[in-house]
């Protein structure tokens, strides 16, 4: 089964992403320029609303860090032991799965060679392993405990982990195939980029001296309607929850990761409609809201709706670019389903604050749209 997800949302002047040289990222599409934000950004900011918002449970959730050294040390410390022993548990435990370490002569501030995606409950079994066995630990010989350790680097039951895959250039078999793609969010028109130029006084400078600014420069910001789109493989994802022995999961462990798998599917819809990048946000607060948010639930199959968007919108008499674009979306929409039909579609649910005719799909909010993707995915999770 998969769950789809289609926003429009239309931000004000803004720099939400920016490239190398600090412009709005974008792209060709349809013969003409697109204001862009990156698959990248979006996950990073549907994660962080996870944390901030309490939407999961945090041995439930992930980090993204060099740091596992650290993380490790704390913990070893925080049980009690001492900090130098500790420390030398860390980075033999570490190495001992085969990561490797930078600047280990830095003690606690070495990092891993590239930064892991690691569950919490994953750093809090390797710690818990050690205290185990503390002595082999302590001495770093690990080479008895290097299997257990290895077995715990499993995911650890983190819903964004099972969400956005993991892979691990020296550990392939700790790999995980990600249940959720997140396409870049494009504009649905195209986009040109402007420039505002600034200029700072100096507060205490004295009347006397020169005219003229402490500081000048320029920002460069666009603004646009994006469409957004993001998909989720529930098998996967319970697959992801449940590890390499999926197939030996005992029927409370299928119920527990069932469970988990309809929290976290909430979880994302939630965040991914109401989290929005931070990038330049002190400079342009542009908080704005989707105003159409489309999900869609269906047994196989998936479609991106962004092709509704090759001809780009223009804002003109007969609507505004939003409107526009939610036309042309829904248009776009009712003729894929003449093509290929709706028969592994098992529900589909939609609001709008713009005026629309959206039919029987229409739920008015985003608590009724989150209603009816979940008693859709109830029959079988």
């Amino acid at each position: 089964m998969i769950v789809e997800l289609h926003i429009l949302q239309n931000f004000a002047p803004s720099c939400l992403n920016r490239d190398d040289t600090n412009s709005p990222k974008e792209c060709e599409f349809g013969g003409c320029r697109r204001a862009r934000i990156s698959s990248q950004c979006i996950k990073r900011s549907i994660r962080e609303y996870f944390k901030e918002y309490n939407l999961l449970e945090k041995e439930n959730l992930s980090v993204r860090t060099l740091q596992l050294v650290r993380a490790l040390t704390e913990r070893l410390v925080g049980a009690g032991k001492n900090a130098d022993d500790a420390l030398k548990a860390s980075i033999e435990a570490v190495k001992s799965i085969g990561l490797k370490i930078k600047n280990e002569k830095d003690g606690i501030e070495s990092k891993t060679e590239y930064l892991l995606f690691i569950a919490e409950r994953e750093i809090e079994d390797i710690a818990n392993i050690l205290l185990e066995h503390w002595d082999e630990a302590q001495a770093g010989v690990l080479n008895s405990i290097s299997k257990e350790i290895l077995s715990r680097f499993n995911g650890g039951k983190a819903s964004d982990l099972a969400l956005f895959g993991r892979m691990l250039a020296n550990l392939p078999a700790k790999n995980i195939d990600a249940a959720c793609q997140v396409a870049h969010a494009i504009s649905t028109h195209k986009v040109g980029v402007e420039f505002d130029f600034y200029t700072a006084l100096d507060d205490l400078k004295k009347s006397e001296e020169d005219a003229g600014a402490g500081m000048m420069g320029t920002i460069e910001f666009n603004s646009a309607c994006y469409y957004r789109y993001a998909n989720i493989d529930l098998r996967q994802f319970t697959g992801n929850l449940l590890g390499k022995d999926r197939g030996k999961a005992s029927t409370d462990d299928l119920s527990k990761a069932y469970t988990l798998t309809r929290r976290s599917i909430e979880a994302f819809i939630r965040a991914a409609v109401n989290a929005i990048p931070t990038g330049k946000q002190n400079s342009f607060a542009a908080q704005n809201p989707p105003s159409f948010v489309f999900a869609v639930v269906r047994d196989s199959g998936t479609w991106s709706l962004a092709n509704a968007f090759a001809h780009p919108v223009r804002a003109g008499e007969s609507g505004a670019l939003v409107q526009r674009s939610i036309a042309a979306l829904l248009d776009y929409w009712g003729r894929l389903v003449n093509a290929y039909g709706e028969k592994e579609i098992k529900e589909k649910a939609a609001f709008a604050l713009e005026e629309c005719k959206l039919g029987d799909f229409d739920t008015g909010n985003l608590e009724g749209l989150l209603a009816r993707v979940s008693n859709a995915i109830s029959e079988d999770y």
